[in-house]
């Protein structure tokens, strides 16, 4: 018998669950999606604007940069038009070097937000660096605020890498400087965390992340931090890079390590192009957990790459089609359809896999091929149901779609129903 793709993935690590607002992350808790802003958080609208934009898209914990007076003043804004709006995405107040007299002189920002980022990098220097990480903590210990402690290794606590290194040279056998480097970045992150539950915090307040830029760091790091502790984890490649570069190495990295069973929350830090869509790092994390098996978030098309027998372009304007009418309706449909998003389509192009991969599906439709009759069985549930011809089957095929999918979830209680809030 075949094994489930989750039989193949190594079992969760067992992490300590922490809450975010509505948000669990680790303890068993599903994989959660997180995103970024890249506004000036001091500019309300914008900033608004975006965390919207990203919730809608599916990102479950939206962390904001708090960096100066007027960003701390925006926060509690920000939060109370999200509210009005709909919108109640937990958010994470992103801090750096000021982040304890940001806090302590805006109560407003301290209670709004949901969590804090605490870099324990460039949270200070010196004598300056445990009052500042303490002060940061005795915040969040009175709004009762998780943190994340966050150690990136741009900006790696450089008295304990110094230290690492020269106590590595006396060594008799020295490691390379690339292991020494990632034990020190696990040792921030665990230094860190410990001192935060010496000042009062527990394990169930603290998630860790270590972020690297190389996928090999990033599995090597992560592997040394999930063996030596039970936090939660946040992974995710820091400065990850834009366009294919970025999406291909987040993917290697995270997929290998949730393939481990390590990683509560994920972020896909994706630089945008020009002008283009933030939410994109939201998709491409919810295709990693999609594909591998570990969450559902919409229906997945399965589409035929195209070869010499399928000169017609036919199959790939109806594969987009579905894909842009599931993107489309996704919003309603996860409304009214709760279940919905585990469906499979299939729009294949020719005779030769057509049937079989539609068979294979929910519901899939065997376009022709070159040279082949102009006809294309519809299977639905494995059997096939119909054959379409004619010059309206893309039409036809997303009318046999929409009625299979209410035949199915009709009777599904809508997500926001007393009945489903009950079942959940």
């Amino acid at each position: 018998m075949q094994a489930s793709a989750t039989e193949l993935i190594a079992p969760r690590r067992q992490t300590h669950s922490v809450r975010v607002a509505g948000v669990v992350v680790g303890g068993g808790a599903p994989v959660v999606v997180q995103s970024m802003t890249n506004t000036d958080t001091a500019d309300i609208d914008s900033t608004v604007a975006q965390v919207a934009a990203l919730a809608r898209s599916g990102s479950e914990l939206v962390r904001i940069t708090v960096d100066r007076d007027e960003a701390a003043k925006a926060v509690p804004h920000i939060r109370d038009r999200l509210l009005a709006r709909g919108v109640s995405v937990p958010l994470v107040g992103d801090f750096h070097y000021n982040g304890h007299t940001l806090l302590a002189d805006n109560p407003g920002a301290a209670e709004a937000l949901d969590k804090y980022r605490i870099n324990p990098g460039n949270v200070g220097f010196k004598d300056k660096k445990d009052r500042q990480f303490a002060a940061i903590v005795d915040t969040a210990l009175r709004w009762k605020k998780p943190v994340r402690i966050g150690v990136n290794w741009g900006s790696l606590d450089q008295e304990l890498l110094t230290r690492l290194m020269d106590e590595n040279a006396r060594a008799p056998e020295p490691k390379d400087a690339r292991a020494v480097m990632h034990e020190a970045i696990v040792q921030s992150a665990l230094i860190s965390a410990q001192r935060a539950e010496e000042l009062g915090m527990t394990a169930n307040d603290i998630i860790l992340s270590a972020k690297v830029s190389a996928v090999q760091d990033l599995v090597s790091v992560y592997t040394m931090l999930a063996g030596r502790s039970e936090y939660a984890l946040h992974v995710g490649l820091t400065e990850a890079g834009m366009g294919s570069k970025g999406i291909v190495a987040s993917t290697a990295g995270i997929g290998l390590l949730l393939q481990s069973g390590i990683g509560d929350t994920i972020r896909v830090s994706l630089t945008p192009e020009p002008g283009g869509d933030r939410a994109l790092e939201v998709m491409v994390a919810q295709q990693i957990l999609q594909s591998m098996g570990l969450r559902s978030f919409m229906p997945v098309v399965t589409a035929c790459p195209g070869c010499g027998r399928t000169t017609s372009t036919v199959f790939q304007e109806l594969a987009k089609r579905v894909q842009d009418m599931i993107s489309e309706r996704m919003p309603e449909w996860r409304r009214r359809y709760p279940g919905v998003e585990t469906l499979n389509f299939a729009v294949m192009g020719c005779i030769v896999n057509g049937p079989g991969e539609s068979k294979q599906a929910d519901i899939g439709i065997s376009l022709p091929g070159t040279g082949e009759a102009p006809a294309a069985p519809v299977f639905i549930d494995g059997k096939k149901m119909t054959t379409l011809r004619g010059p309206n089957i893309a039409a036809e095929f997303q009318k046999i779609v929409e009625d299979y999918i209410e035949r199915r979830f009709g009777g599904a209680a809508p997500v926001d129903s007393p009945q489903a809030r009950q079942t959940a």
